[in-house]
């Protein structure tokens, strides 16, 4: 059987690049040659034990794009009834839904009870830091269009989804609203475009980077501010920018557990303040039940997206990827080999958005 090189999570904090054998695919899958990986900060927490234990050995990576190499049988169309044949472009998610447990049939809901986000290395793999994934059946991937770039469907790779999973949850932003959004990296970003788009009247971005802030502004933020200032001159300037009522929305996309009390307290009254990402900050923050009982505060967290929001961001990507600077967020490429120099600097906030490039050598 051929094999192909992929990026082996064997143990926390320790890398290998492995030969790893690529199979026909499964009826209802796909297998797809890699374009690009997304480097995550989700795929850090991973790399280095924060987000738990994994079934070690992994091939990381739950972003891709990639080429159709090969359908299985019965495929035809993706997961949205286009149809589909070798070469096309895919963007998939990262998890196959059972479909026959409390959460698929009963709520409708993510994460099922009974999927994998992880496979065993050594067993067909759908991670996207290596030369091919293999997409089981019931895990959705969606056909890029023609035109689209590459760079712009995976600069928001997981992160578009999750934003627009957030607003679903707690309800979309209406015209006119005021947006703040607190942490200006990818998640961020994600919800600033998709504030942007829905007709938000001001959208406020919260970080301690100028790059990052400078990089808000071009996707739709209308005013920024620096996490350098102290907290009562942030809630200040907020406030001036969104009026004397405060912000309709909050989006903390930071994963710092400061961000979480003073978001509650930043969010106006009957506003919604959402809690984005899957490997937010763990520990406790204190915050008042009072405070949000007098301001009828809605709260929602939101993280695995849909089916529905991975598509939904496919095609958002692709409608603003010449009205928004989308492909330039990938800032730095990498090959497999050097995957840990990706994952580096995306944990020293030295990117933008890192992708794994399986051409590079």
């Amino acid at each position: 059987m051929a094999t192909g090189k992929a990026c082996v999570l064997v143990e926390t904090n320790k890398l290998e690049t492995w030969d790893v054998p690529i199979p026909d695919p499964e009826t209802g899958g796909a297998l797809v040659r890699v374009v690009a990986g997304g480097v995550c900060g989700s795929d850090v927490h991973i790399l280095t034990g924060e987000a738990g234990i994994m079934p070690f050995p992994i091939i990381l990576g739950h972003e891709g794009v990639g080429q159709i190499e090969k359908l299985g049988p019965g495929v035809e169309t993706d997961y949205a009834g286009v149809p589909v044949k070798r070469g096309d472009l895919v963007y998939w998610a990262p998890i196959a839904l059972c479909h026959r447990c409390h959460s698929c049939t009963v709520l409708e809901e993510t994460p099922c009870e009974n999927s994998q986000f992880f496979e065993h290395a050594e067993k067909p793999n759908w991670g996207s830091y290596a030369d091919f994934a293999w997409l089981p059946n019931g895990l959705a991937f969606f056909r890029v269009p023609d035109h689209a770039s590459v760079d712009a469907v995976i600069a928001l790779g997981c992160a578009l989804p999750t934003a627009l999973r957030g607003f679903d949850r707690c309800g979309p932003v209406r015209m006119g609203e005021t947006v703040v959004v607190q942490g200006a990296g990818p998640v961020g970003l994600a919800a600033i475009l998709a504030a942007s788009v829905s007709g938000a009247r001001e959208i406020v971005a919260i970080d301690m980077h100028e790059k990052r802030l400078d990089v808000a502004r071009a996707m739709g933020a209308t005013a920024t501010v620096s996490l350098r200032n102290s907290i009562e001159q942030r809630r200040s300037q907020i406030y001036d920018v969104c009026g004397p009522h405060g912000p309709n929305v909050v989006v903390e996309a930071a994963g710092v557990l400061q961000a979480f009390p003073e978001g509650v307290d930043l969010t106006g009254n009957h506003g919604r303040y959402i809690v984005l990402g899957l490997w937010g900050a763990i520990g406790e923050q204190a915050i008042s039940p009072r405070d949000t009982t007098l301001k009828n505060l809605t709260i929602a967290g939101a993280t695995f997206p849909k089916p529905k929001h991975y598509h939904a961001a496919l095609q958002l990507a692709v409608r603003c990827q010449d009205e928004k600077p989308l492909a330039d967020l990938v800032t730095h490429r990498f090959g497999i080999a050097d995957a840990q120099k990706a994952l580096d600097a995306t944990a020293r906030g030295e990117v933008v958005k890192a992708i794994i490039d399986p051409e590079i050598t």
